[in-house]
């Protein structure tokens, strides 16, 4: 499987992303896909996707990096556009009511500009979304934006049942982090009860989430993405085969990558 969202240059993996990849090989991990948070960080994370042929890059600013001005649109273009098509998806992007800073305005400017920007691209990929307790605001931005819903997963879901029944009206896909094997998240649980089987995927969010039985320890490394898919399996009264297999489609379907590790279509 490939584990959809992690963040391999964040400073927890700096040299380490060798064996990061290795351990995944170990557990089945056949692939990773590293989420930009900044436009700066959007060119190291392609850099880090050239060098490793199973590592891809996404393109975006995350809510919470709203305030670091002045945002290099410019960057996210070129990252898109990669020759050799490193780049998998726009993000992550959105909006996070779960903290003060940067305020909301600072967020919802930042996001209508990037949402803009994705439009006026003309590079169709599929965009990672950032939705923590801000559902009522983001899903109708990202309605009237005008881009289908089906282009977007929401990532690290940690709503309950409203929340994906939301998403789902949308059109948006689900994705679930180590959250989902916590005992206290009976909520999580429930949303991934009903969640259609085509629209799941599974991430570790690495470094931060790491799942049961590892909750507690940082760096999340992105191979324990097993231990979510298989728990996610047991919540959802699944053989853990079959879920795996409709996992692997899911990310193949969305991000034109397959568990070969080399694209699949786009």
């Amino acid at each position: 499987m490939i584990d959809t969202h992690c963040h391999l240059t964040f400073r927890d993996f700096a040299g380490r992303v060798p064996d990061e990849i290795a351990e995944g090989a170990r557990h089945g991990v056949t692939g990773f896909i590293s989420v930009s948070t900044t436009t700066r960080d959007c060119l190291d994370a392609l850099t880090l996707a050239r060098a490793h042929p199973n590592v891809w890059c996404t393109a975006g600013v995350h809510p919470l990096h709203a305030h670091e001005g002045p945002h290099e649109w410019e960057n996210l273009r070129a990252v898109a556009l990669d020759p050799a098509r490193r780049c998998v998806a726009w993000g992550e992007l959105g909006l996070d009511n779960h903290y003060q800073h940067p305020p909301t305005a600072t967020q919802r400017l930042v996001l209508d500009e990037q949402l803009r920007f994705i439009l006026g691209s003309g590079i169709d990929l599929p965009i990672v979304i950032h939705c923590r307790e801000a559902f009522d605001d983001l899903i109708p931005v990202l309605r009237s934006s005008g881009l289908p819903g089906e282009r977007f997963v929401f990532h690290c879901f940690t709503g309950g049942p409203a929340e994906a029944r939301a998403v789902l009206d949308f059109g948006g896909m689900i994705s679930f982090t180590g959250v989902v094997t916590y005992r206290n998240a009976q909520d999580v649980q429930a949303a991934a009860r009903l969640v259609p089987p085509d629209r799941l995927m599974v991430e570790t969010d690495a470094p931060f989430l790491s799942p049961e039985p590892h909750r507690g320890k940082r760096p999340c490394r992105p191979a324990w993405v097993r231990h979510v898919a298989e728990h996610l399996a047991h919540v959802r009264g699944e053989q853990f085969a079959r879920l795996h297999e409709r996992l692997n489609a899911n990310t193949a379907s969305f991000f034109g990558i397959g568990t070969e590790a080399a694209p699949a279509h786009r």
